[in-house]
Parts: C-alpha cells; sequence; structure tokens
C-alpha cells in the first residue's frame, strides 16, 4: 500500500464518519424519568431538543424534586445518545482502536 492509497483511505473514512455523524443528528432518543413525569429528547449531536414536564410535577414547595427528574431525564438521554452513536460509529472504526468517547465527549 503506498501513500496514495492511504491518502484514498484516509478520505473515505472522513467521507463516511461525516455521513454518520449528518445521520446522527436527525436522530433522537429519549428519556421518561418519575413515572413518566419528565421526559427529555435529544439528538445525536447531544443536543436537548425536547423537555416534557407534566403539570402533576410542578409543586412549588418542592422544586428540587423537578429539578432532579429534569437533571435524570437529560443524562440519561444523553447517555443514550452517546451509546447510539458509538455504536454507528464502531460499524465504521470496527477494531481501529479508536477511542470513541474522546470524539463524542464521553
Amino acid at each position: 500500500m503506498d501513500m496514495q492509497d492511504i491518502l484514498q483511505k484516509a478520505q473515505e473514512f472522513q467521507q463516511q464518519m461525516g455521513q454518520i455523524q449528518e445521520e446522527m443528528a436527525r436522530k433522537t432518543v429519549s428519556s421518561t424519568v418519575g413515572g413518566g413525569i419528565v421526559t427529555a429528547t435529544v439528538n445525536g449531536k447531544f443536543e436537548l431538543i425536547s423537555l416534557q414536564i407534566e403539570k402533576e410535577a410542578l409543586d412549588p414547595e418542592d422544586p428540587a424534586m423537578v429539578q432532579d427528574l429534569v437533571i435524570s431525564a437529560v443524562n440519561n438521554a444523553l447517555k443514550q445518545a452517546r451509546e447510539m452513536t458509538q455504536s454507528e460509529m464502531s460499524k465504521l472504526t470496527g477494531n481501529m482502536g479508536i477511542n470513541l468517547p474522546n470524539i463524542f465527549g464521553g
């Protein structure tokens, strides 16, 4: 394999990686906590795109409960998005030894 072949393979890899990242940006995952009280939805770019809080959770006497549920739902959704993205990227990287958590902020 000469240098031209290596550069060609690197360009192909970069294109495929870009395509997967675009695809992941369109995919979403959701996490629901508190028996359905709070639902967070994030995309494959790790952006929070939806947060739903049921009225019964809005107790002015206990705002900490809602805060905890929101944090839990968002963190769970982000974890799922990371796992989804890593799974898709591993199809491309195979056993190349690339540390995906460092690439995707994990």
